[in-house]
């Protein structure tokens, strides 16, 4: 997995506190805090627009932290955005450890075009994202799936993507995408309609 570098400045003892927090924000930054060093944890603050391509993207990556010249490198575990601006209030970071597997969500990445899209069908892609574990060294860009061989009114599950070097945290039974029969080619009427458009139901729910 690919990594940004993020530059912080340490909280010093008249910037901790709510008050001083909102100081922060006005000013452009944003608080933060690292776990999982060994030490105590680490109270930062960060220039806004460097999460621009960090949070504010389709893409993961990991962070190597660089706090006045002290190098961490990390994952973003949690962070929270203001309910009408959308601006980034507080971010948690947490320290990696090569020999110490970390949970990331990393996004799905569709291969090929499905037997159901060539025949109509439109694919609708359910889960844009997945929960991974794994030591950082494995720690993927993306979970690519293979969607070829998927026909009109078929999903494909979670168990059936085969085996990585990563594990994922999701219910294997879950549906990552699924082909979905236009009004146009169902048959109508008795079972296979029946199910054929319960299938289109479940996948636009």
């Amino acid at each position: 997995m690919k990594s940004l570098e993020i530059i912080g400045y340490y909280r010093k003892e008249n910037q901790m506190g709510a008050k001083a927090a909102h100081l922060l924000r006005l000013e452009g930054y944003v608080p933060c805090v690292l776990y999982g060093t060994g030490e105590d944890n680490k109270h930062f603050y960060v220039p806004n627009i460097l999460f621009r391509d960090l949070i504010y993207t389709s893409k993961v990556h990991t962070v190597v932290l660089n706090i006045e010249g002290d190098i961490f490198n990390a994952i973003v575990q949690d962070y929270q955005t203001h309910p009408v601006s959308d601006v980034m209030m507080h971010v948690d970071f947490l320290s990696m450890k090569e020999d110490k597997a970390v949970k990331i969500d990393v996004p799905v990445k569709l291969i090929g075009r499905s037997l159901g899209e060539q025949k109509g069908g439109r694919m609708v892609l359910k889960m844009r994202k997945l929960k991974v574990k794994a030591l950082p060294a494995n720690l993927p860009d993306n979970i690519e799936v293979n969607v070829e061989k998927l026909d009109l009114g078929k999903s494909i599950k979670l168990s059936e993507i085969g085996e990585r070097e990563y594990e994922i945290m999701n219910n294997p039974l879950v549906s990552i995408a699924t082909v979905t029969i236009p009004r146009t080619l169902r048959t109508g009427g008795g079972a296979e309609g029946t199910e054929e458009e319960g299938a289109e139901e479940e996948a636009e729910a």
